[in-house]
């Protein structure tokens, strides 16, 4: 079992995941559990420090969830946070009641001296700093031997401490980038507080989890399916890193990738990495199987089940494999155990997009314990080329679904030279990696234009630029009006067959980030 330097317990905070991110930012490797987890599983993680993350419900309630008081008893700091802060201040002895005045938004923190001096929890966070509060409770009244340590003009006990038993609490969110400060006093509770003085970084990561890999998989041969997205590739090449020649990668080449593409991951894997990397080349039974298919679902349904023929057929020439990678990441694992709703089952025998049943093997996920960011920098930790690490997401279906109605070579072939010119101009202007997705569309809506003297009657196409932090919602990429008339000429005059371009301005929701 990973041990962790500290314990976030979840009580279903929307923002209880970027605890743990801003906590890894500062080098302190941190683990969420749902609040319920028993204290002996807690324990076996050997934390140096415990957090009690926010929550919708109210201590007060008959229904509220409670944490095993056995917490308090392990001798660790522990560091409260909104619902936390009320239920250290229930368990304790002291009151909550609802606020006459509810808080939400920014407000100006002020500090209360203790001693002559203000905590050490808020070492080096300046005076009035700006916090983030989303609270409809207050304390009323303080537990015995804790203190106010600062407050706000609508909250009187904005962060309170019990600095003999190393018990702090925050009616305010320190991990939101409102709160301007907030990762500072996090990584003093982590630093100052609870004695941590390693620095977890992926370079640790990397050489715990190829020891972790040898362990699991000893001699076997582990099966890996690779899209040529970031999570694939680097399970891919970790795998790689660990266990050599007992890999079998395989891409499968469905003729609906973007431009170059296919020599990309190639080139990566074979190239730099060494990897011998099976390619199998899919595209004409893809198209034919696709051919006269205008509804997405059905694409959709055509791509998945063909994928899975032609992954199973590749993966029974290697019979002798016993695991199968799969690059499930943290947020995936935290949602299988949210307090918020049923859970997941994560299997050891997992059918991986609906895998046939004869194909059993034992589930290998190396980068479990990793958010997306984490992802990139363990990607360059192992000599992955810059421009694969930092691709922007791409569909599992691929163009096919950025092709309007029926797919055929011909159109895929136009929309990837004008999708290759936006992503080429995006880089040429330094704006690839502020945009979370950009692609181009084909609309299959002929229009009327002029080049030259000439009359023409060709296609139009959308551009689709986002703005997102992790796809869930998005807003149009406010792109200088230079830049997409750059594009819109270069499509124009580069790609015989379009003569008008147009720039999705619409946001996620009510739209989505693809067209189908």
């Amino acid at each position: 079992m990973q041990t962790a330097d500290i314990i976030v317990l979840d009580f279903g905070s929307q923002y209880t995941q970027l605890i743990a991110r801003r906590l890894r930012e500062e080098g302190v490797y941190c683990e969420i559990v749902p609040y319920f987890e028993k204290i002996e599983n807690i324990k076996a993680k050997k934390p140096k420090g415990i957090i009690l993350s926010g929550g919708p419900a109210s201590v007060y309630a008959e229904d509220a969830y409670r944490v095993d008081k056995e917490i308090y008893q392990l001798g660790l700091p522990i560091l409260g946070i909104c619902y936390g802060m009320q239920l250290i201040t229930v368990d304790f002895g002291g009151e909550v009641v609802r606020a006459d005045h509810h808080e939400y938004g920014k407000a100006e923190l002020l500090f209360d001296e203790v001693n002559g001096k203000k905590s050490v929890i808020f070492k080096d966070v300046p005076e009035k700093t700006i916090v983030w509060m989303s609270h409809a409770d207050r304390v009323e009244t303080l537990p015995e031997g804790f203190v106010r340590i600062a407050h706000t003009d609508n909250a009187p006990y904005a962060a309170i401490a019990n600095e003999e038993k190393k018990v702090y609490a925050f009616q305010f969110h320190p991990e939101v980038a409102h709160s301007e400060y907030g990762h500072v006093m996090l990584r003093n509770f982590a630093r100052e507080i609870c004695q941590i003085d390693t620095k977890w970084n992926m370079a640790h990561f990397l050489k715990s989890q190829i020891k972790k890999i040898k362990e699991q998989v000893g001699d076997e041969k582990v099966i890996c399916g690779l899209s040529g997205g970031v999570d694939s590739s680097v399970t891919t090449a970790l795998l790689y890193e660990a266990i050599g020649n007992q890999v079998v990668p395989i891409f499968v080449d469905n003729g609906l990738l973007r431009e170059n593409e296919r020599e990309q991951v190639e080139y990566a894997f074979k190239n730099v990495l060494k990897v011998p990397l099976i390619t199998i080349d899919a595209s004409e039974l893809f198209l034919s199987r696709l051919k006269g298919v205008t509804d997405p679902e059905q694409k959709r349904k055509i791509i998945g089940e063909t994928f899975i023929e032609v992954f199973a057929e590749e993966a029974k020439k290697h019979n002798d494999a016993k695991f199968l990678a799969q690059g499930t990441l943290y947020p995936d694992v935290i949602e299988s155990v949210s307090v918020k709703g049923p859970s997941k089952t994560i299997k050891s025998h997992h059918n991986v997009g609906g895998l046939p049943d004869w194909m059993e093997f034992e589930l290998i996920e190396p980068l479990r314990e990793l958010f997306k960011d984490e992802v990139r920098k363990l990607g360059l930790e192992l000599g992955l080329p810059e421009e694969l690490v930092y691709r922007h997401p791409f569909p599992g279906p691929g163009l096919a679904i950025r092709v309007m109605g029926e797919v055929n070579k011909e159109d895929l072939d136009l929309l990837r030279k004008a999708d290759s010119i936006l992503i080429e101009e995006l880089k040429g202007w330094g704006l690839y990696n502020d945009v979370w997705q950009a692609f181009v569309v084909l609309m299959n809506v002929r229009s009327v234009g002029v080049m030259g003297d000439n009359r023409t009657y060709d296609n139009a196409v959308a551009v689709r630029c986002v703005s997102a932090t992790d796809g869930m919602t998005a807003t149009f990429s406010h792109l200088p009006y230079e830049f997409l008339e750059k594009v819109s000429s270069r499509i124009i005059n580069e790609v015989d067959g379009i003569n008008r371009v147009v720039y999705d301005i619409s946001s996620k929701p009510p739209a989505t980030i693809e067209w189908e």
